[in-house]
């Protein structure tokens, strides 16, 4: 009976550690929120702000022109 808790508590705290210690929210994540058109977004190449709608996005980050993006 003990041995049977034991392997449980071990095979439990596994899967607990497996998920990271919590579970996925239902819903949007706060990092994939939608951003407004003219929301400023950084360049990660220069810094410059620009607007969403003006920006270029590869690989889910912004930038301010295609030279920066290359």
């Amino acid at each position: 009976m003990i041995l049977k808790l034991l392997i449980f508590a071990i095979v439990a705290a596994l899967i607990y550690k497996f998920f990271g210690g919590r579970f996925p929210k239902i819903g949007r994540s706060p990092h994939q929120k939608k951003l407004d058109q003219d929301t400023l977004v950084e360049c990660t190449k220069c810094s410059t702000y620009v607007t969403v709608k003006e920006s270029i996005i590869v690989r889910g980050k912004y930038y301010c022109s295609k030279e920066c993006a290359a």
